[in-house]
């Protein structure tokens, strides 16, 4: 292949992906438009609203009186993070001992976890909600919680991610004394820094979504997550035929996530790529 048909390739293929782009951005693009334009000139005619400092103040000051938005979002940082923490912690020495430690049941144990990634999360929804219901824990940051507490997808990640660990670090660590949780936290845990970036995002960004667990745990306006908030501001008739607000509800619940993603976005790939081997 000439240096010429090599950049014509190299051009064609940026070309097709940043149509790929623009076309996955546009709707996101339109949406904070929307939220910085008045209702009534959303719809004007043009392809893109005209944001103005007047729609901006409508828009938000609406999003946020009409519902407790902030209150969602507060209840989103602590389920979305106490998830978080509670999935590490479980997956943190799980992958470890799959990964680097014999004993017998390994392998089957490894199959379960696989085969856990294949069971929908709606399959043990009626079981989890009757053993809730009767504990006396729905309506509440536990039952919103505590389901989520272990995650397959991070045990398997972080199992992936071990399994290329030199194996003569561990016997050295064993010879100073170390034992199994001890490596496990003060070793493979500081090497897995980009496992755990990129699992990070995958459980914030899920369970911050998650519209189906909260509407089923959940009836009190209190307890609600954010993206149950949306849908709640929409169908009590507040956002109905208020886009504007509507839409200006919608940038403050997804900024947080995509600046966690551009936070950690070079940790993320790394994750990813490491985590293939």
């Amino acid at each position: 292949m000439t240096l010429a048909q090599s950049s014509a390739s190299r051009l064609a293929s940026h070309a097709v992906l940043m149509t790929g782009a623009i076309i996955m951005v546009l709707p996101f693009l339109w949406m904070l438009l929307a939220s910085l334009t008045p209702q009534s000139e959303i719809f004007s005619g043009s392809l893109l609203p005209i944001p103005t400092v007047d729609g901006a103040i409508e828009n938000y000051g609406n999003a946020l009186s009409a519902i407790p938005l902030l209150r969602f979002m507060g209840n989103g940082i602590v389920v979305c993070l106490a998830i978080l923490v509670l999935q590490i912690a479980v997956a943190i020495p799980c992958g470890y001992a799959l990964a680097k430690l014999s004993f017998p049941g390994r392998p089957i144990l490894l199959g379960a976890v696989l085969l856990g990634l294949l069971v929908p999360v709606q399959i043990p929804t009626i079981p989890i909600y009757i053993g809730l219901a009767k504990s006396g824990l729905l309506d509440s940051y536990a039952a919103l919680i505590l389901p989520w507490s272990i995650s397959v997808f991070a045990i398997f990640l972080f199992r992936q991610f071990f399994v290329t660990f030199p194996d003569e670090v561990l016997d050295a660590a064993r010879l100073d004394g170390f034992s199994e949780l001890s490596i496990a936290w003060r070793i493979m845990l500081p090497a897995a820094w980009p496992a755990v970036a990129s699992f990070s995002i995958f459980s914030i960004v899920a369970h911050w979504n998650d519209l189906y667990w909260p509407l089923v745990v959940t009836t009190n306006p209190d307890m609600m997550m954010p993206s149950l908030g949306i849908a709640y501001f929409r169908q009590a008739g507040e956002g109905t035929g208020n886009v504007g607000a509507l839409m200006a509800g919608g940038v403050l619940v997804t900024a947080p996530l995509v600046a966690l993603f551009l936070l950690m976005q070079k940790h993320f790939i790394r994750g990813l790529v490491l985590g293939r081997h």
